[in-house]
């Protein structure tokens, strides 16, 4: 999804916003004559910035935003010190530099300080000032401050990664609070680094993730105009993760924080070559893992070539970091598809990322997913064998996940309004808020923002100023929204069209009331990198399948309960839908819903009546973990039933990627696979590359199934469908893993149907049933009609086996 960057000064226009697929410039917006920034912009070289962060504490959030944040408050990130050992002022090393101390307090202060901001919570201010004392007392001569054995822990070098959320900490702490402490703290880091050997840069995760100390560098050079600082970041640049030229990393957070290093870099380099990378990066992985809606993509933990699926989850790191990233490309370029990007993944996938009562996350967040439960997933259907689904504090099961995913909140609500490079002010998030900030001559205005957006399409601004001032208001577009229009005291307005926003340029006086509409439609996207399935939208947000949700509690304290999620009521379904026109085949409906939190299954203002059948072949593994799309449309008899979608966030348990629904004999029929035995390799994985062509029989990119640690023995995998099939032939390309492991091809195998009676007949018993390796081996045989295959392979002596993939023909 391309997007347009705002650019000051165009042709008037009537107030129609450019379509989501226009090509952004790439010159960042210039101030124009006589008028200027009110806050820290870039100094030269760097080029400017067209959009500039506001004080922290500018940006006052209201409605459901504000119900967020006050849930944090009382939640995880709000009470940590109550539950998470890292952040014991005694123990920790960044108060007591002897002891040990790594990522947790770092993660956890950025996000706890900025809730303090933007809440005004009189405990979060004097927490987050406690320890910003703590970790300042600890500075050293040298520049070094914090625990002192990162000095040494990296290959005997300092692990500078940690550092990276404690300078964010620190810069909004000195917005905030003026502290003066901390600009001569963050100059004595950063010579320390410079102090460095180059090759430093190249190890540990602070590689991956340079950019943050890139824009801490940009931070303080804006500040102190010390040159030594931009020979820093051409150090870092030169030798850290090469986002540039490659993919340096699969990584999910890596990735989410690191794939903006180039044009972050660009900024110094003035070179468009940068920022060109790094929209490659973010389209290489995105086209490749994440085709569903949501605005995440298919990492839990790594993306792996073959696990694309959306079953396959983003880890809550990744999206807060993604947001964030997007957040930083939204102001550094002016391009509002970046703006868009964040709001997808705050409106459709963080929510869902935490309990309602924000007690307790999980480390994955999938856009289909049907159990959430503690329970190990041992078949390689994730990344991680260990168990990543349940909602609990999580403090040492995935440590980074609780500390970190405070931020989000705090900095989408901090982003929701930006100063432009020219003097003027931007609408760039939309939620219920009000702000304060300089515009024009150097007048401070307050500006209120009415909405129910997402859940409606129009936002109202009043304007409250003590004289009147003339200044730029920039009004983002959304990508999704074909047809905007802007009234001013009711009554329509010429604007500019700025790139992907609309700019009212005019003389504001106090009162002044401008009505901001965004007609929002449902529309329904194909998936074709992920079976053709189909997502359902409703202007920003996307819409799930309303699934029973039954929770019970595993575990925790009563004050930190843990939670397992399980469904109580059916899940595999397809959509019905119109194919000459889907929408068509949903209706919006407004609900009497009045909670003050929209993201749960009750709480929702808005929802969508659609048309579905069951889909029997779609089933869930025996450890309760879905089977992968398979093509779609989907053959289904099943009667019509009537489907209720309700907004992607509020749904825990999520059918976000459907297939479609077709009863005719040209659609594909979808097969269940279960085996004999399945060790560390789902059989899911088959059906999940039918249309693979392996390289040969030890091709690590193909998602495998085998019956390992099995070993000699007779085993067997089955395809069964939920109607009648005719097959008359299989292709087999059969898993060896000579020279690496123990996988061989088996000594001998054979095909089975099930017949009309439920008994196995023997198919093809006098055809070669072939057992090469490096390609697939194909039986036939007189067709047959029947609704389960078998292959029963007899296994090397002391071998184990499995399959790489296995296709049935006519």
């Amino acid at each position: 999804m391309a997007g347009s960057m705002s650019v000051a000064g165009t042709a008037a226009l009537a107030g129609v916003a450019p379509p989501a697929h226009a090509v952004s410039p790439s010159e960042p917006a210039a101030p124009a004559a006589g008028r200027r920034p009110h806050y820290t912009a870039n100094r030269a070289p760097l080029r400017p910035e067209p959009f500039l962060r506001l004080p922290p504490g500018s940006v006052t959030p209201k409605g459901w935003l504000r119900t967020q944040l006050d849930l944090q408050l009382d939640g995880l990130n709000g009470r940590m010190p109550e539950v998470s050992d890292y952040l014991d002022p005694k123990t920790s090393g960044w108060s007591v530099p002897a002891n040990d101390g790594w990522e947790e307090l770092p993660y956890w202060l950025r996000g706890f300080g900025d809730l303090g901001y933007v809440t005004q919570d009189a405990r979060v201010l004097e927490l987050t000032r406690a320890w910003i004392d703590r970790i300042l007392a600890t500075r050293q001569s040298d520049g070094f401050f914090g625990p002192a054995r990162l000095r040494t822990s990296l290959n005997g070098g300092p692990d500078f990664w940690p550092h990276m959320p404690v300078l964010d900490a620190l810069r909004t702490w000195h917005e905030f609070s003026g502290d003066d402490r901390v600009v001569p703290t963050l100059s004595g880091w950063l010579k320390y680094l410079h102090t460095q050997p180059g090759t430093l840069f190249g190890q540990g995760w602070g590689a991956a993730r340079v950019g943050d100390t890139i824009d801490t560098a940009y931070w303080l050079y804006n500040r102190t105009g010390e040159d030594w600082l931009l020979d820093l970041v051409r150090t870092m640049h030169t030798h850290s993760a090469d986002y540039t030229h490659s993919i340096p990393t699969w990584h999910n957070v890596n990735l989410a924080q690191g794939f903006r290093e180039p044009a972050q870099y660009g900024v110094l380099a003035g070179d468009d070559s940068f920022l060109a990378a790094t929209r490659r990066v973010h389209d290489t992985v995105m086209n490749a893992y994440g085709q569903f809606p949501g605005g995440g993509f298919a990492a839990d933990e790594n993306a792996r070539p073959g696990y694309h699926d959306p079953r396959q989850g983003f880890e809550t790191c990744g999206i807060v970091e993604f947001m964030h990233s997007h957040q930083l490309l939204t102001r550094m370029t002016g391009d509002t598809v970046w703006a868009d990007r964040c709001e997808d993944l705050a409106l459709n996938l963080l929510p869902a990322a935490l309990d309602p009562l924000q007690k307790g996350t999980h480390y994955v967040t999938a856009a289909n997913s049907i159990q959430l439960d503690n329970v190990a997933k041992k078949h390689g259907q994730f990344n991680n064998s260990f168990a990543m689904q349940a909602y609990m504090p999580g403090i040492h099961q995935y440590r980074c996940c609780p500390h970190n995913y405070g931020m989000g909140w705090p900095y989408y609500a901090e982003e929701m309004w930006l100063a432009s490079l020219d003097g003027g002010l931007c609408a760039s998030l939309y939620g219920e808020s009000s702000v304060r900030a300089k515009v024009g001559d150097g007048t401070t205005v307050t500006v209120a923002e009415r909405t129910e957006y997402p859940f409606g399409d129009t936002v109202t601004f009043q304007v409250a100023t003590p004289r009147p001032v003339s200044f730029r208001f920039y009004l983002r577009v959304p990508g999704w929204c074909e047809r905007p229009s802007v009234r001013l005291g009711g009554r329509p307005v010429d604007v500019r069209r700025s790139g992907g926003h609309l700019v009212v340029d005019r003389r504001w006086h106090d009162g002044d009331q401008i009505v901001l509409h965004l007609p929002m439609r449902t529309t329904v996207r194909t998936w074709g990198a992920n079976e053709d399935s189909v997502s359902v939208d409703h202007g920003p947000l996307a819409y799930s399948l309303r699934i029973e949700e039954k929770w019970q509690r595993s575990g925790g304290s009563d004050a930190w309960p843990e939670y397992e999620v399980r469904p109580g009521s059916p899940w595999n379904v397809a959509l019905d839908l119109d194919p000459r026109d889907p929408a068509r085949s949903l209706v919006v409906e407004r609900t009497r819903a009045r909670a003050a939190n929209p993201f749960t299954q009750d709480g929702t203002p808005v929802r969508l009546r659609a048309r579905g059948r069951r889909l029997p072949g779609w089933t869930a593994d025996d450890q309760n973990v879905l089977a992968p799309l398979q093509q779609s449309p989907a053959r289904t008899t099943q009667p019509v039933e009537q489907l209720t979608l309700i907004p992607a966030a509020a749904a825990r348990l999520r059918i976000t990627s459907f297939p479609v629904a077709d009863a005719s004999a040209k659609a594909r029929e979808w097969a269940a696979v279960t085996a004999s035995f399945s060790g560390v390799d789902s059989p899911q994985a088959l059906l999940m590359n039918a249309a693979a062509e392996p390289s040969g029989s030890y091709d690590q990119s193909v998602p495998r199934f085998t019956w390992w640690d099995r070993t000699g023995t007779e085993e067997w995998v089955q395809y069964a469908y939920a109607e009648p099939v005719h097959v008359g032939a299989v292709s087999v390309y059969w898993y060896d893993d000579t020279g690496h492991g123990a996988c061989r091809v088996p000594a001998s195998w054979r095909l089975e149907y099930r017949a009309p009676d439920g008994s196995w007949q023997s198919a093809g018993a006098d055809a070669d049933h072939g057992t090469a390796v490096d390609r697939f081996n194909r039986l036939s045989f007189p067709a047959v009609t029947t609704t389960a295959l078998r292959i029963t392979a007899q296994l090397e002596t002391g071998f184990s086996g499995g399959l790489l993939a296995w296709r049935t023909e006519p």
